[in-house]
């Protein structure tokens, strides 16, 4: 093998991919430090609103991708583990959407976990009043494997651990919230 032609080859395929697209979560709902809306907030624990999931799509998964996860998160809440309010994982790597108020409506074999509200459903915000706003992580994961063995009563704990060891990707809108 002649050295002198492999490395120009090589360099080029790195600077090409570079111009590969990232992952990326984008809604029409929800932005990045964006108040989330009434509908998006808790309906009980003192909280009035719609507690409907908003639309989030994704798009530029990597190579290998053979399912998806959703979580929502906030690290701010005054438990010191931060509040699940949502996990949904066993989505089909052919799914690159998921409607407002999805849970639902979800496709066969996915699977919502158990969340900080002691519920398997999304559970949206609602902040202790006085709290200053707390942010609210709307993460996809694009993972390595078919499906993670857990059911709906694994907690979001649990479920992060099993999304950490098998993440290809990740992307994330942070939305605030505060009363």
């Amino acid at each position: 093998m002649n050295i002198r032609l492999i490395l120009p080859a090589l360099s080029m395929l790195v600077s090409l991919s570079g111009y590969a697209a990232d992952f990326s979560l984008t809604s029409q709902d929800i932005a990045d430090n964006r108040p989330l809306t009434r509908r998006e907030v808790f309906q009980g624990f003192g909280c009035e609103g719609g507690n409907t999931s908003p639309e989030l799509s994704w798009a530029n998964a990597p190579a290998g991708t053979r399912s998806y996860a959703i979580t929502v998160y906030d690290p701010d809440a005054p438990t010191g583990s931060g509040w699940w309010h949502w996990t949904v994982f066993n989505l089909p790597a052919s799914l690159h959407s998921l409607p407002s108020g999805a849970g639902s409506s979800l496709p066969a074999g996915a699977v919502q976990g158990r969340t900080d509200y002691g519920q398997s459903a999304f559970g949206g915000a609602c902040p202790p009043v006085g709290d200053k706003p707390h942010r609210y992580q709307f993460t996809v994961w694009a993972l390595k494997v078919d499906k993670l063995p857990l059911d709906s009563q694994a907690s979001g704990a649990l479920v992060g651990y099993m999304l950490n060891a098998n993440a290809l990707a990740k992307a994330t809108i942070t939305s605030t919230y505060g009363r």
